[in-house]
């Protein structure tokens, strides 16, 4: 190639760089570089020249082009030559300095071009920059910016400059009027000093070894004094910035007695800068900088200035820290590290300038101050040392502070005080304190982050630090033990440091562990002088209660008793020996568990056990009491916490009963009542359970406490004789009846039984009895509890037999009136369940209550907790508990009331209260009601003694009442039904004379048959109740047979489907199994059962008529089905069934078969309708006679038995099903029946669609199953065949599907079946003819009908289709024929002509406007192509392949996909003897089918890759063909550029002559219409040239190719012009 042409294609991408889209422009820069790569000084010289010769270009694209040059020469900078060098120097400055106004991004790339090549040519980009940069004359801001970064990237090579530049730039700096060029001077000077410094630092690496800090001293000094004392004053922030950041390195430069007489000025300039930035690291930076130079020069003036220089040190300091702002954060860093030079220069000045801060109202400013204050004593502790009283002294103010962050910032201070010696100082201890209320925090209160504005950090911050910090000084720092011990323990019992009781505890046993090791006496607690300490009484309580919550405070009751075992001489010398053993018990058992598996009740038990272990060891009476005095003093302690007042109350009662002092126990016990909160309920149950333990051992005391403060006038509502009880409302009254009733009952049940019997009813149940008129809740189950609690301790006496409650009746009233108040369908208090449990108790003690008080009690009860709702799945334990407990109750009531009355009639009276609940609808109403007969039932039968033969008159009634519940939808309800009926048949045996031990092997093998209702298989159920049945009929009496049939009866209509059924299958097996004694019955059996059949619905009642419609058909057929068939649309159930009922004998369900056939097929399938007004295309609405036979064809087929009736008449109800379902496809029924169909859509009514497409391909799926092939309807199913089928898109392809299915699991069926078929050609209707067609063609894909010998029957039937006016069968047909290459492959070839023929025809069918008819032939003539005969294919290959050429490119994806498919085919068909002619169609299709690789549908490229892998071998190049498979094997990821490289360069190296068609064929797809195919064809183009040798390239015109290129640059697709440019980007390469 010419230079000329060099130019024009670098002319041609440097046009492109202007383009619109920044990828294109990026992808022109790309290849720009890419030349530059190859050959750097020819690209450099083209941009050069570009650039000078287009002055008018835009600077963006100015700034691109050089953008790519400073990427070539800093690649290249090694392989420049001088010359070029020089050129693009002066360039890079005449584009940086042609502009007089800043253009930044344009003049900031020309001057990293000259950075770039100043790496190398220094010398050269320095004489030209000097040129520019003379004196008298103030430079380009650019030139100014280019020698501050040339110092910065090339040290060496600058500084020796640095000498001559800084003489001339010195008269400029006065020069300089604008802040912008005042700025690049001072970034200039800032680059200068920082290159000086690193020079004069590393001297040994320098060329020049011999230049000196003074050198540039006098230079530095008096740019100084301009940036200084004038520019730093500007208006302009950034220039200000700009100075200070260059004063930090220039001061280190001054000359010593410069920077000593500048500081005085120095210093205030730069603290002045504060003020006015917001932004302020640089001055930080550059103010350390400055003070650093000043220290290294021992500096006398920094003196004076510390006031100022502290007071803007601190405010910085003070500024919030932003985590999303790192300039403020190094910020403080730099302000810090002054802080660090000024505390070992002056730390008097520094404390008294700082601590005064800790005062301040700012929070910021006292966080700062704290921060600073840390600081020092950590990084300044030999200068601090004398400093600790005052510094402690000023922590007062601080340690009031309630900012969360201040605190944090006080904590971090206190604890690095406790390393530096200074808690051992005077007022050490308050530090202590505050680490200690800091530990006290609660977690779940603390103040969270509001937002980017509040500095407040979580208060679990403060905790989690405070804690850390307590322990670790504790454990430690040793010199802190003095001061820890026993100061700590003063904090143990105030409730204000509760929270802070684990971590204490630990650092406390640490201690005492530590003083343990140093001597004996040690870590006893020397109370002498030590009034604040906590006595032992305190430390035992405090320590021993909030231990009954154990895990609370991460885990203070593990830490309260390991406190409390190292403790033990001073708690009591005595217990040391017994607390070793008793409390690692205690921990071990907390060690097993987790807060979630810990039984709070057992835990409390075992801490109460080892408190009376531990008075039993103590022993002394003084002791006790003053323990007990010590607990009711910290009771108001623990308000708001009930937990653990609860258990303190219990303590006290240990307490108290251990005492020998009644004095004490009375005093103690009447102010315990007179200052509990009355109001709270858990203090109610806390101070009962207190009296409970307390009566133990003193009941006469208790009890006279009680009565004096029943008494007494706090139960007035004026004024008494306590003033604590002044003005009570009357609810106040009303909480302290409930602690009095709470504690008689708690009495009641802890006192020993022989005193508690003769107290009961006069000194306790007789005060209980004045309160019951109250409406309270609260006070009604204090009542219920205590009355439950007395009446449990009476029944447990041992004289209770004796005993007789002259008020029993009257107080089972009363709990009565208490149940029927509480709400019915909800469970929410245990009343129900302490009132029941009482009554139970009462039951059993005399007198014995009135009969109507007895069925008035279960009723009451009954209502009471049958019908209270389950709670939902997963919801509150408790409630579940509750309910349990309640049941429990209800049960133990019953059972008690029965063993009362042990009579077949108690029993009766008891199931006829429990009956509406056994049948009631709700499923958890019957399984309770179930569960309590069985348990009932069960206590009878235990219980019974038969002393004369007596009937069990009602056991008919009863065991028909529980059978049926054998099938119940509740698995328990049948569990418990099969335990009644057990026990009621052992129960007729024991009546029966049978002894209680008898074992009868029929009843007993309900046990087993129990096993099987766990099943919810209804075969397994129902099977077990016949059993059962059978069962009940061995051992049921004959004349409770007729009464246990109507029981039965009269469940047909239960609810409860399942009981329903389980009625029919007992009745029918009690008919069967005793029917020969039931023949007076048999009239009124019937007459029961036809009654029950017009009640319900349900198939298995309807089964009992079922029988006679057999016997009527058997004599009169047509007539049953005519008059089924009359039966209203859609059939209900009843119809259903007794269609069904036809088919139990085959001989008359052929008959009935024959008869629907033929009303299916007489009457017409559909009649043509328009829609009224509102549409003009024609409608369809299905007839209604062959719709009813349709559907009673499928309800006489769904009967198993109708099997052998099928089988008969198999292809006549195949051919005419099969053809229904084509006719009533898109057919609508008639618009009475789509209302009915609308109306029965939600209903029982229409178990199945009435839809005629439905409707009928139901019929044929049962037709298929009777007639043995389920594997056919399997088939289709799977392959959702029978929906297609209902569709008008996918009703061939569901008919495809079916005929497939039938030739591989129903062939023996076919030939009768086709039979039908063919007989179908003539049909008038369009789609019976083209279904018929569909099924016909399918065939011929399997081998089946040449094994049945039907293929030439099959051939010569569809080649009669050939002319049908309908494209669809035409279509069909040579879907049909193609089918042949897979049913009968050995067959094509015998009939190659007549297939060619048909094909061939297809695609040149005129009467197809969609190409349909020619899509189908292509897909068919690829199928047959390799199997017909050689000679037969040759005179059609050029016909055909000129035929589908045109469908390459058509814009429908199917043609264009099939005929490149075909095109492979033909190519394959050719392997081994090409003809010249055809050689031409292979070659013309080359570049389609390259380029359509590229196409949006896979299909397509699918296609295109088989097509080219089969005209390899036609190309006769062994090369070429290896690429081609290698590259475009199916399944493999295609690289397309690296395939159409490699292909291109093949196609060129043996093929060159066909250069110039190939690029002629590839531009016209320049205009495709497909972006990608349009962006394909310049790369098939640019691969093509690039591979072409010299001799044959002048087949291409390379200006037309150039131009057409030139055009696509201008593709409104962004990706084919970036394509286009990298094309000529590769051209390039060889110009």
């Amino acid at each position: 190639m010419t230079e000329s042409y060099v130019k024009k294609l670098s002319t041609i991408l440097l046009d492109a760089v202007t383009d619109k889209d920044p990828v294109v422009r990026e992808q022109v820069c790309s290849a720009l570089c890419a030349l530059g790569e190859a050959q750097p000084e020819e690209a450099l010289g083209a941009c050069e020249e570009y650039l000078r010769q287009h002055e008018k270009l835009a600077h963006p694209y100015r700034t691109m082009i050089l953008r790519a040059m400073e990427t070539v020469v800093s690649g290249h900078i090694s392989e420049l030559d001088k010359d070029m060098a020089r050129a693009i120097i002066l360039l890079a400055s005449s584009e940086m300095t042609r502009a007089k106004e800043l253009v930044c991004d344009w003049q900031q790339a020309a001057s990293s071009v000259l950075v770039a090549v100043g790496k190398r040519f220094i010398g050269k980009v320095m004489e030209e920059l000097l040129s520019k940069f003379q004196p008298g004359a103030l430079p380009h801001y650019f030139v100014v910016q280019t020698l501050a970064n040339l110092a910065a990237s090339n040290v060496f090579g600058m500084v020796p400059f640095l000498t001559s530049v800084l003489s001339t730039m010195l008269p400029m700096l006065g020069m300089a009027k604008h802040d912008t060029m005042r700025a690049a001077f001072c970034c200039a000077l800032q680059y200068f000093s920082e290159s000086t410094l690193e020079y004069l630092a590393n001297l040994d690496q320098a060329p020049d070894p011999t230049v000196r800090k003074d050198t540039f001293a006098t230079d530095i000094f008096s740019a100084y004094d301009l940036l200084f004392n004038h520019w730093l004053q500007s208006r302009e922030a950034k220039l200000r910035l700009a100075v200070v950041e260059a004063l930090g390195p220039m001061s280190h430069l001054l000359p010593s007695e410069k920077l000593e007489e500048q500081l005085p000025k120095l210093l205030p300039g730069v603290l002045a800068l504060y003020k006015k930035h917001a932004e302020t690291f640089h001055v930080s930076k550059s103010l350390g900088q400055i003070l650093e130079a000043a220290v290294s020069v021992g500096s006398r003036t920094l003196e004076p200035q510390l006031d100022s220089l502290l007071a803007a040190l601190h405010a910085q300091i003070c500024v919030p820290v932003e985590s999303s702002s790192p300039l403020v954060v190094s910020n403080q860093k730099e302000v810090l590290r002054c802080f660090t030079v000024l505390a070992c220069c002056a730390p008097d000045r520094l404390l008294a300038f700082l601590l005064p801060k800790l005062d301040a109202s700012n929070e910021r400013t006292r966080v700062g101050t704290l921060q600073v204050v840390r600081h020092v004593i950590n990084s300044a502790a030999s200068q601090m040392e004398v400093k600790k009283p005052f510094i402690l002294s000023s922590m007062r103010l601080p340690l009031l502070d309630t900012n969360t962050k201040v605190k944090r910032a006080v904590v971090q201070v206190i604890s690095a005080m406790a390393h530096h010696g200074y808690l051992e100082q005077p007022g050490g201890e308050a530090m202590v304190e505050y680490i200690v209320q800091q530990c006290a925090l609660p977690p779940e209160t603390e103040p969270q982050k509001l937002g980017p504005d509040s500095e407040d950090l979580p208060a679990d911050s403060v905790r989690a630090i405070s804690i850390s910090t307590l322990y670790l000084v504790s454990t430690t720092v040793d010199r802190m033990s003095d001061v820890l011990w026993p100061y700590l323990l003063e904090f143990l019992t105030p409730v204000r440091f509760t929270g802070a009781l684990t971590p204490l505890c630990k650092s406390l046993v640490h201690l005492v562990q530590k003083r343990q090791e140093v001597g004996a006496d040690a870590f006893l607690i020397q109370y002498d002088g030590n009034v604040t300490l906590p006595s032992p009484y305190a430390i035992t309580t405090r320590l021993l209660t909030v231990s009954s919550n154990p895990y609370l405070g991460d885990g203070r009751g593990a830490a309260s008793l390991r406190l409390l075992n190292v403790l033990h001489r001073s708690i009591h010398p005595a217990l040391g020996p017994r607390w070793a053993t008793t409390v690692p018990l205690l921990l071990e058992h907390l060690d097993e568990r987790t807060e979630e598996s810990l039984s709070q009740k057992e835990w409390e038990e075992k801490l109460l056990a080892f408190l009376r272990d531990t008075l039993a060891v103590v022993s002394d009476n003084t002791w006790i009491c003053q323990l007990s005095l010590e607990m009711c003093k910290q009771l108001p302690c623990y308000n708001g916490m009930p937990q653990e007042k609860n258990f303190l109350y219990k303590c006290i009662g240990t307490a108290l009963g251990a005492a020998s002092s009644k004095e004490v126990v009375r005093k103690q016990l009447q102010e315990l009542l007179e200052t509990a909160r009355h109001q709270e309920e858990a203090e109610r149950e806390g101070l009962a359970c207190c009296f409970g333990i307390c009566a133990i051992s003193h009941l006469d005391d208790v009890l006279a406490q009680l009565e004096d403060f029943m008494r007494s006038d706090v139960f007035r509502k004026s004024t008494g004789i306590f003033n604590i009880f002044k003005d009570r409302s009357e609810n106040e009254v009303e909480k302290l009846k409930c602690t009095l009733i709470l504690c008689y009952g708690h009495v009641a049940a802890q006192a020993p039984r022989e005193l508690v019997l003769a107290k009961v009813e006069s000194d306790i149940l007789r005060n209980i009895f004045q309160y019951f008129s109250t409406k309270d809740p609260a006070l009604k189950l204090c009542l219920v509890q205590s009355v439950c609690m007395a009446s449990q301790a009476i029944c447990s006496s041992t004289q209770a037999g004796s005993f007789h409650f002259s008020r029993k009746a009257e107080l089972v009233a009363q709990m009565m009136e208490f149940i029927k108040a509480e709400p019915q369908d909800s469970l929410r208090t245990p009343i129900r369940k302490k009132a029941m449990l009482a009554c139970t108790y009462l039951v059993s003690l005399e007198p014995a209550l009135d009969k109507q008080v007895q069925a008035d009690t279960v009723h009451s009860c009954l209502h009471s907790v049958m019908s209270v709702l389950p709670e939902p799945e997963g919801q509150d334990d408790h409630q579940e508990s509750l309910y349990l407990d309640t049941m429990h109750a209800l049960e133990d009531l019953l059972t008690s009331l029965l063993r009362r009355n042990m009579t077949p009639q108690g029993l009766q009276i008891m199931v006829e209260h429990l009956s509406p609940w056994i049948k009631s609808p709700r499923g958890h109403e019957r399984v309770r009601a179930l569960g309590l007969s069985a348990c009932l039932l069960q206590y009878f039968l235990e219980h019974l003694h038969v002393s004369a033969l007596v009937p069990f008159h009602n056991l008919g009634l009863l065991i028909g009442l529980f059978s049926p519940r054998c099938a119940d939808l509740w698995p328990a309800t049948r569990q418990e039904a099969v335990s009644c009926v057990h026990a009621l048949l052992y129960l007729q045996l024991g009546y029966e004379g049978f002894s209680r031990d008898y074992r009868d092997d029929a009843v007993e093998r309900l046990l087993t048959l129990k096993e099987g209702l766990v099943h919810p298989d209804p075969a397994i159920l129902f099977h077990t109740c016949h059993s059962i049945a059978q069962i009940i009929a061995k051992r049921l009496p004959p004349e409770q047979l007729i009464s246990l049939l109507l029981t039965m009866f009269e469940g047909l209509g239960d609810p409860d489907k399942n009981c329903s059924r389980a009625a029919t299958v007992m009745i029918n097996c009690l008919l069967k199994e005793r029917g020969n004694v039931l023949l007076e019955k048999v009239p009124e059996i019937v007459s029961v059962l036809r009654t029950k059949l017009q009640e319900t619905r349900e198939e298995y009642v309807l089964q009992a008529a079922q029988h006679s419609v057999y016997l009527l058909a058997s004599q009169h057929c047509a007539a049953v089905v005519s008059s089924l068939l009359g039966s209203p649309l859609p059939f209900d159930s009843h119809t259903c069934t007794l269609w069904r009922a036809l088919a139990v004998e085959p001989g008359l369900t052929a008959q009935v078969l024959g008869l629907l056939l033929e009303k299916v097929s007489r009457d017409v399938p559909f009649k043509e309708t328009r829609a009224f007004l509102l549409s003009s295309s024609p409608g369809r609405v299905a007839t209604v006679l062959p719709l009813a036979a349709t559907c009673a064809l499928y309800e006489v087929m769904s009967a198993l038995a109708s099997g052998p009736a099928v089988l008969q008449l198999y292809p006549q109800l195949f051919a005419a099903l099969l053809l229904r379902v084509s006719c009533t496809v898109g057919v609508l029924l008639p618009r009475t029946l789509q209302a009915k169909e609308k109306r029965g859509a939600g209903s029982a009514l229409a178990p199945r669609s009435l839809e005629p497409c439905s409707s009928a391909v139901d019929a044929l799926q049962a037709m298929l199953l009777r007639g043995g092939n389920e594997d056919v309807v399997q088939r289709v199913e799977l392959e959702g065949g029978w929906q297609l089928l209902r569709t008008s898109a996918g009703h061939e392809e569901g008919v495809a599907r079916l005929a497939s299915a039938m030739a591989k699991f129903a062939g023996p069926r076919l030939p009768l079946v086709m039979k039908e078929l063919v007989c179908t050609q003539s049909s008038v209707y369009e789609i019976q003819r083209v279904t018929s067609t569909g099924f016909l063609a399918e065939l011929l894909t399997s081998n089946v009908v040449n094994d049945l010998m039907l293929l030439e029957s099959l051939l010569d039937n569809l080649a009669a289709r050939q002319k049908d006016p309908c494209a669809s069968v035409r279509r069909l047909v040579l879907r049909g024929l193609a089918n042949m290459a897979s049913g009968s492959p050995d067959k094509v070839r015998a009939h190659g002509p007549q297939l060619l023929t048909a094909v061939i025809g297809g695609l040149d069918d005129r009467d197809d406007p969609h190409s349909l008819v020619a899509l189908e032939a292509m897909v068919g003539l690829a199928r047959l192509l390799d199997l017909v005969e050689p000679q037969d294919l040759r005179p059609v290959l050029l016909h055909v392949a000129i035929r589908i050429r045109p469908f390459f490119d058509s814009e429908k994806m199917e043609l264009r996909s099939a005929s490149i498919r075909l095109f492979g085919h033909l190519n394959k068909a050719c392997h081994g003897g090409c003809e010249d002619m055809f050689l031409e169609q292979v070659v013309g299709g080359l570049v389609p089918l390259l380029l359509h690789l590229r196409d949006p549908q896979a299909p397509v490229t699918s296609a295109c890759r088989f097509a080219l892998c089969m005209s390899g071998p036609n190309l006769e190049c062994a090369e070429l063909q290896a690429a081609l498979q290698k590259h475009l094997q199916e399944g493999r990821g295609l690289h397309f550029g690296e395939f159409l490289n490699s292909t291109c360069k093949l196609l060129m190296l043996h093929f060159p002559e066909l250069l110039g068609r190939l690029v002629s064929t590839s531009l016209f797809y320049f205009k495709s219409s497909w972006e990608d195919v349009r962006a394909a064809a310049p790369m098939l183009t640019g691969f093509l040239v690039l591979h072409v040798e010299d001799e044959h390239r002048p087949q291409v015109d390379l200006e037309q190719l150039t131009a057409a290129l030139q055009l696509l640059l201008k593709d409104p697709a962004p990706l084919v012009r970036m394509k286009a440019a990298e094309t000529l980007g590769r051209l390039v390469k060889f110009a």
